[in-house]
């Protein structure tokens, strides 16, 4: 399961994600609401977890332009208030659930996994971009009619390049989307699975899907 964390306080961003990624969750975080805009309409997330309580733009604000622009994802709302009044706000604003602050993390962990369970019958079983194909139950990549075998890692950086056509990844991104914590900066992990999983998916192959982005990161999409 893949949960955008919008949280603008550091230390309780950092606690629930370090909960959500013990549980096996992959987490992005926003720490203001119109980062987490941009990031809730162009990457598909299985939930969301919205503080209301941000900088610039509200929770509630980012919640109403989600719904007006038809995206679906499952949001739980966090708030420090906790009054029936702003519960009842953030039901009508199209929130799938509510959490007042402070709360247990268990808890928080078991409604997210609720509505993420929500979300994936929803959530699209095949992949694809050109004629490369992953098919998210069983695993299995194709490029053409050729099987791809993945390893773990491999098969995640592929899911999350499918799952964000057209934009650009940095390492840092991918560090923590697929190994979900962050690596010493020098490290060239990524680069090493990313050139693998090129190989395997490219290689013999037109058009060429995974691309580098010089001083940044990668892109994976068809050549205009």
């Amino acid at each position: 399961m893949r949960v955008l964390l919008v949280e603008d306080q550091e230390k309780t961003a950092s606690f629930i994600r370090k909960g959500l990624v013990a549980e096996g969750f992959a987490v992005d975080v926003a720490e203001d609401g119109e980062t987490a805009l941009t990031l809730a309409t162009t990457t598909p997330f299985d939930a969301i977890v919205l503080d209301i309580m941000l900088p610039g733009r509200d929770g509630l604000s980012v919640l109403r332009v989600l719904r007006e622009r038809r995206v679906t994802t499952p949001v739980l709302l966090l708030s420090a208030r906790g009054e029936v009044s702003e519960r009842v706000d953030g039901l009508n604003a199209g929130a799938d659930d509510y959490l007042p602050k402070p709360f247990v993390l268990a808890e928080l962990i078991a409604r997210v996994r609720a509505l993420g369970r929500r979300s994936g019958e929803a959530q699209p079983v095949l992949l694809q971009l050109a004629d490369l194909t992953l098919n998210t139950v069983t695993r299995q990549a194709r490029r053409g009619d050729e099987v791809i075998e993945l390893s773990t890692r491999e098969y995640r950086l592929l899911d999350h390049f499918l799952r964000s056509p057209g934009r650009i990844c940095s390492r840092m991104e991918l560090l923590e989307a697929v190994w979900d914590y962050s690596f010493d900066p020098g490290t060239n992990v990524v680069d090493v699975y990313v050139g693998r999983l090129r190989e395997k998916i490219d290689t013999g192959h037109e058009p060429k899907l995974l691309h580098t982005v010089r001083g940044y990161g990668y892109v994976f999409k068809k050549p205009v």
